[in-house]
């Protein structure tokens, strides 16, 4: 079947001038507001380093690490981190089918098993996209809230300071419009990360040095245990992947497929040593009593405490724009004027309305439900396990099977099968631990 939103003309797709490179125009591609083929895997390897190492992975110690302890974490770490290298590897494979160009998941989805599942592929990619940026929000105002308690013994709340970061958030999505325009950003993204994980890393390690009685012991019942050791496998999920693989290759250049996966191999080594040496090194330092955030614990000089998190709050800024983009795409292409350019003067006025009500929505449920960890555990779980996992296999097997061995028909099964009860396990897990918050916090609640 043909998805909703392909369109029957190669030449309308997209309205930034210069954007149809040449050697595409034989694709059928679908219509966007935003750029397609134009960029470099070198660029789009350098924003997946980036934006994958923003302020969330000062939780990860938390999160992923104190539930499992050293003897599971590792491993599951290790093995997660693969797997989501090949499902991604895989998926990306499946960029061009019959001929046809999909630069969106729920377009790939809906062409290959209906209209049924386009919309439930849509709908659980807002779901994720949305629920991240509400938890990029809580990060950037715990940054400067941390900020505020070192220069003022009048603390505001926490509110206040998600407001704050909610507005910053709306005017980078005004300037940076779309995925494209963000190779100079990525740039400053790029000082700002590895800027900011450095000072951390040693901050972490002096303070590690001089901590000698860490507890790494992984405490609970043999119940808490298991579904708190799911929490941390949705998280790792999390800090791996994003659920809009397509979304993103769909800015690269011919030959997309092989320059997505040199990005994908950019991400799973040098922005994994990243997230992953973070995480590892802060449950080293701290042990099981580490905080969800690593900043609050840091012993060290008052400057590099103040450099870390204005590096958080600024990098979040940019690393955010990325992971909402399907959703800003969407509303851009629904509602903007697609034969007119996209600084126009009505195209503007749209944005600002457009961009306006889904930040202001997201401010105000993020002010009112501040529970950081919920955030991240259900963004891994159902969801991300469906994107990431099981809808490349049943691709390669809708694609492939007639052709295909018999053992590679069963290995994509088996993936589906366990990643069908590990999508289980995780939501009862991350729904688990809402039900625990709702109960401890109140709404607006000053953390």
């Amino acid at each position: 079947m043909e998805s909703p939103d392909i369109s029957r003309n190669e030449a309308s797709f997209n309205i930034e001038n210069g954007a149809i490179k040449p050697d595409q125009i034989t694709h059928d591609i679908p219509a966007s507001a935003h750029s397609v083929g134009h960029d470099t895997w070198q660029q789009v390897g350098l924003m997946l380093v980036t934006c994958f190492n923003c302020g969330w992975i000062l939780s990860f110690s938390n999160l992923m690490l104190v539930p499992l302890g050293w003897a599971w974490g590792i491993p599951i770490l290790l093995l997660i981190g693969l797997f989501t290298a090949y499902a991604n590897w895989l998926l990306a494979g499946f960029h061009f089918i019959d001929g046809k160009r999909f630069i969106r998941s729920r377009d790939l989805i809906g062409h290959l098993f209906g209209r049924e599942m386009y919309y439930v592929t849509w709908i659980s990619q807002s779901a994720i996209f949305v629920l991240g940026n509400m938890g990029f929000i809580l990060l950037g105002g715990k940054a400067l809230k941390e900020m505020n308690i070192m220069f003022s013994d009048s603390v505001m709340r926490l509110q206040y300071f998600i407001i704050i970061t909610g507005f910053a958030y709306f005017l980078f999505a005004m300037i940076v419009p779309n995925m494209s325009a963000m190779r100079v950003w990525s740039g400053a993204s790029a000082i700002l990360t590895f800027g900011y994980t450095g000072v951390l890393i040693v901050a972490i390690v002096i303070d590690g040095k001089s901590n000698s009685h860490k507890d790494y012991q992984v405490t609970g019942s043999i119940v808490d245990k298991v579904l708190n050791a799911f929490s941390a496998i949705s998280v790792i999920i999390v800090c791996n992947t994003s659920g809009m693989l397509p979304e993103i290759q769909s800015t690269l250049r011919k030959p997309a497929i092989t320059n997505m996966r040199k990005a994908l191999a950019v991400q799973f080594t040098a922005g994994l040593v990243v997230y992953y040496g973070v995480s590892i090194v802060g449950y080293w330092a701290y042990g099981s009593e580490v905080s969800d955030y690593l900043p609050k614990e840091l012993s060290g000089p008052r400057w590099a405490k103040v450099l870390i998190n204005l590096a958080v709050f600024l990098q979040n800024i940019i690393s955010q724009h990325l992971f909402l983009q399907p959703v800003h795409e969407a509303l851009d292409t629904k509602f903007l004027k697609l034969d007119e350019g996209i600084y126009s003067k009505e195209n503007l006025k749209r944005r600002f309305f457009l961009r306006a009500l889904l930040f202001t929505g997201c401010t105000i449920v993020t002010a009112a439900i501040p529970f950081m960890g919920d955030f991240i555990n259900l963004l891994g779980s159902f969801t991300l396990v469906l994107l990431t996992f099981i809808f490349p296999s049943m691709i390669f097997i809708k694609v492939k099977g007639k052709t295909a061995r018999a053992e590679q028909r069963a290995w994509h099964w088996t993936i589906i099968f366990v990643s069908s009860i590990l999508a289980v396990a995780t939501t009862v897990s991350a729904v688990r631990l809402i039900a625990t918050d709702v109960k401890k916090y109140k709404l607006f609640a000053n953390q």
